[in-house]
């Protein structure tokens, strides 16, 4: 009786997978290769049309080659009132991407994320995709031509679910192109563009006009920005007034505002130096909005800059950032430049700053470094006498000792320097750097040196 009893107690754990709905059954199929779903309809009658339930569909050049194309549309075909909640595709066949996405709007789809990758061809995006109300996140990359409608009518009622947006190095129909999609999104929260020279192809070149980047999106929280342009000229307007996080790489040659961003807690910025004598006078109204950030990540050759123009220009100066407490420098180290001076300039911007962090990298096998002839900040930065608790450099490599050693000798509050070294340093070489950089004089003395 006992064994009999165990028995059936087995027999009822290996049937368990038996016991689950078809939505959750279909949500486990989902985490698999739509290949190998397929196979599990061979397990039982009941499997036989589970794998065409799933909710998230990947869908790339591999998979295509293996599978059907007839396959591929029962799966898309709406059945049974089944929501695809995902769907995405990387493929170089335009026909078949606008079936799925044809197919996938049928079945209320709420994320796209597309990728099309052509050779010397672009595939205008279905129209069916701006008027889709159930579309919650969109990706697109690649050879896809934007080209929405452009009417008042058209635009008010496009995108009206989008929350989420990501578009990356697609091609652009006109100047309005983009801004027309912003301004018919009246939920999002997320936006990402990246866009350059080559993604402005089709527009006309003897053209006065300058490729526009309007973002008037009253919902906005996260706006990530890389406009790299070298030929082309274009007008970035940011009013947003609920954004939160803003995240920049480009330059300030063109017609660049930015206003309105109350709420705003973090910012990264990789602002490129251009070559006109008010550089730092676009720089200082691109900033001033930000005045009011928590934190923020700049890159180290923006900081460079700054020292540079600050040196030759004294009517504009970076604005005073009184409740930054956290400060991040970034990017690649140049040979025969210490970093100390520019550092400690916007070291004095920010009086109230409790962490400072450094990831900067290092190439070359100089191991010391000159300093340009540019004028030093006469104060010490408020921040080290008062605020500054925490510095972290993440993969040190021993190229800026005397930015470690400045700061250990400045602050003096300081209660942890952290050092990650590069972890293509040898056991020697750091070493050498932990009894140098211990030997430096430290002003607090409850400063803790920690090697990671």
């Amino acid at each position: 009786m006992k064994k009999q009893g165990r028995e059936t107690e087995e027999e009822q754990h290996s049937d368990i997978i038996s016991s689950l709905p078809d939505c959750m059954l279909a949500h486990i199929l989902s985490f698999l290769s739509i290949k190998h779903a397929i196979l599990t309809s061979i397990l039982s009658s009941r499997w036989r049309v589970l794998w065409t339930l799933v909710p998230v569909l990947h869908l790339d050049k591999p998979t295509l080659d293996s599978i059907r194309t007839s396959t591929l549309y029962y799966i898309l075909l709406p059945r049974n009132l089944s929501t695809l909640c995902k769907l995405c595709i990387d493929c170089p066949r335009p026909s078949f991407v606008d079936k799925c996405v044809q197919a996938a709007i049928l079945r209320g789809v709420q994320e796209l994320d597309l990728v099309l990758d052509l050779h010397n061809q672009t595939k205008e995006l279905p129209a069916s995709v701006f008027f889709c109300t159930t579309l919650v996140v969109l990706k697109l990359r690649g050879h896809f031509l934007l080209n929405p409608p452009d009417s008042a009518s058209s635009s008010s009622s496009m995108f009206p679910s989008l929350k989420t947006l990501q578009i990356s190095h697609v091609y652009y129909a006109n100047h309005n192109s983009l801004s027309t999609v912003l301004a018919a999104c009246p939920l999002l929260q997320d936006l990402r563009i990246k866009v350059g020279d080559s993604d402005l192809d089709f527009l006309d070149k003897e053209a006065d006009n300058k490729f526009n980047i309007l973002v008037f999106v009253p919902t906005l929280k996260i706006l990530v920005l890389d406009c790299s342009f070298l030929r082309w000229s274009f007008k970035l307007h940011i009013n947003t007034p609920n954004l939160e996080y803003f995240n920049f790489k480009g330059d300030l040659d063109n017609d660049v505002v930015s206003e309105n961003l109350p709420n705003l807690f973090k910012s990264v910025l990789n602002v490129r130096r251009c070559y006109y004598l008010d550089w730092m006078w676009k720089l200082t109204n691109f900033m001033g909005p930000l005045r009011n950030i928590r934190s923020m990540e700049l890159w180290i050759g923006t900081a460079k800059y700054i020292l540079e123009h600050s040196s030759s220009n004294h009517y504009y100066e970076v604005p005073m950032f009184h409740n930054l407490s956290s400060l991040k420098f970034y990017g690649d180290l140049w040979a025969m430049w210490s970093p100390w001076n520019a550092v400690q300039l916007l070291l004095c911007r920010a009086p109230k700053l409790q962490t400072l962090a450094f990831e900067l990298n290092y190439h070359c096998c100089i191991h010391s470094f000159s300093v340009y002839n540019l004028k030093k900040p006469s104060d010490v930065p408020e921040c080290l006498s008062s605020h500054l608790t925490t510095c972290h450099y993440k993969g040190f490599s021993g190229h800026a000792m005397e930015l470690v050693e400045q700061i250990l000798k400045e602050s003096k509050v300081l209660k942890t320097m952290k050092i990650t070294f590069n972890s293509d340093l040898d056991s020697k070489e750091k070493l050498r750097i932990h009894e140098e950089i211990m030997k430096f004089p430290r002003t607090s003395q409850t400063c803790q040196i920690v090697f990671d």
